[in-house]
């Protein structure tokens, strides 16, 4: 199984392609961001968005999209744009007919490291370990998105 884990956001926005192996390995395929010109009129950098993630899902395939859900913020406008983004990216899945998950951001952390209140900095070290990747995944918003990739194939079992 392939998840395209996402962190959404109207500037940057991390991905993740995460594969379970036959074995029940979770291997990293590719990992980065999606970043719209700030400046540009939000329908552009939307645009933007959409069209990157619909290049992922036809280059990659993957079998469904894993999100982490919006908690509330307290700056209003980041809430809102963060929210626009992440209604591009349910319309991607649903334009390529996949399914999306949600996790929250304790749930993914619990999942990553074990510890709900884990910092970036311990769920990178422990998204590096999980992957045997080289180094810890940056931006933090590309190792959020392995990371939600990861919860996701640790919780299908339960779905």
């Amino acid at each position: 199984m392939l998840v395209l884990g996402i962190d959404p956001g109207i500037g940057t926005t991390g991905f993740g392609l995460v594969r379970e192996s036959d074995q029940g390995k979770l291997i990293n395929i590719q990992y980065g961001v999606i970043l719209t010109p700030v400046g540009e009129p939000l329908e552009k950098r939307l645009l933007i968005l959409y069209d990157q993630l619909s290049l992922l899902v036809d280059k990659f395939q993957p079998h469904c999209f894993a999100v982490e859900k919006l908690f509330f913020q307290k700056n209003v406008s980041t809430a809102m744009s963060v929210g626009q983004a992440r209604g591009v990216v349910f319309l991607a899945a649903a334009k390529a007919g996949l399914s999306i998950f949600e996790y929250t951001p304790m749930e993914i952390k619990q999942a990553v490291s074990g510890y709900g209140g884990a910092d970036k900095r311990q769920i990178q070290k422990m998204v590096q370990v999980i992957l045997e990747l080289d180094r810890s995944p940056s931006p933090d918003d590309a190792a959020d998105a392995l990371a939600v990739a990861i919860c996701h194939l640790n919780h299908k079992t339960f779905l």
